[in-house]
């Protein structure tokens, strides 16, 4: 019998956590022991999910090799976003929605993804496909991802899938989508209970873009006013950052989760290729991204083409 670590990437946002603890109860199933784990402190957003649903947040770890030898990862591949010393793991298992970057394998292994609003629609598919039931509190958890990465089906990376898949979720877990949905992302959106760290570097991932390494953080809010009284300080943290992990750029991605529109700040050496990528103009370190809301999907790919270029 196989002892798995299940995670997601470092800096985990809800679709991270809950395709953990939903992955980890799948391999179970399997007849594998398995245990869902945190690459990092568990933010606000997924922290009122698994109260809401009764589910103990997973421990967090730096290293798993002291502990496995085998591991499936859930959310990300790219190897920067994982866990440090993934290098000396044996990856079996990867379920992922994003783009697939600097990944590969010595060895053969079950490779899931789908161009899904989240790694949670892919895994009810797979619970389907397997004919294993799914818990009320997983099932919440799962819905709660599908959520906050489709910004309760604003987003252009949401499917008619993901609709469909959330409905049979809220059935499991006994919530109304629109109401529990609104209360989960306003929860999320509480700047009140947010440092100036965990608003920039809460959700971040490093991207390698023409060789050169790019930080990409998103924060979801209601309002701009609010977060824009604090900017220098922003601007502070993501220079400070950015010096201390060797970035090109640091990019914020601020976004109004109820008008479905985005700010961004900007922070490097050469901010023209932001201009250049978005068709906008940054000033002060600040610009424009009307109708953004994807960092996926509307984000990484145009910052990647002007890398590129």
């Amino acid at each position: 019998m196989t002892k798995y670590l299940v995670f997601g990437h470092k800096k985990p946002d809800t679709d991270t956590i809950a395709s953990a603890i939903a992955f980890a109860y799948f391999l179970k199933q399997e007849g594998h022991q398995a245990e869902a784990v945190a690459l990092g402190e568990i933010s606000s957003e997924p922290a009122f999910a698994l109260e809401k649903f009764g589910i103990q947040p997973p421990r967090i770890i730096n290293t798993a090799a002291n502990e496995v030898s085998q591991v499936a990862l859930v959310d990300h591949n790219e190897p920067q976003q994982s866990i440090d010393d993934i290098d000396q793991v044996q990856i079996d298992y990867v379920i992922d929605h994003h783009r697939i970057s600097g990944f590969n394998t010595a060895q053969p292994l079950y490779y899931r993804a789908e161009p899904l609003g989240s790694t949670a629609s892919i895994l009810y598919k797979m619970f389907q496909e397997y004919g294993y039931e799914i818990p009320a509190d997983i099932a919440g958890m799962m819905l709660s991802a599908i959520i906050s990465d489709t910004l309760l089906f604003k987003s252009p990376t949401t499917t008619e899938k993901d609709k469909e898949i959330a409905e049979k979720l809220a059935e499991i877990a006994q919530v109304d989508i629109q109401s529990y949905g609104l209360e989960f992302l306003k929860a999320g959106a509480d700047l009140s209970k947010q440092s100036d760290e965990e608003i920039v570097d809460g959700d971040a991932k490093n991207f390698v873009m023409n060789d050169q390494n790019i930080r990409i953080g998103q924060t979801n809010i209601i309002g701009f006013d609010e977060i824009l009284s604090r900017k220098e300080n922003l601007l502070k943290v993501m220079e400070d950052k950015r010096k201390e992990m060797n970035l090109k750029l640091y990019v914020l991605v601020i976004t109004d989760v109820l008008e479905s529109d985005s700010i961004g700040l900007v922070v490097g050496a050469d901010i023209s290729v932001v201009e250049a990528a978005f068709n906008t103009k940054v000033e002060d370190h600040q610009f424009n991204l009307p109708g953004v809301v994807s960092r996926k999907k509307q984000v990484v790919p145009p910052l990647t083409a002007a890398f590129n270029k």
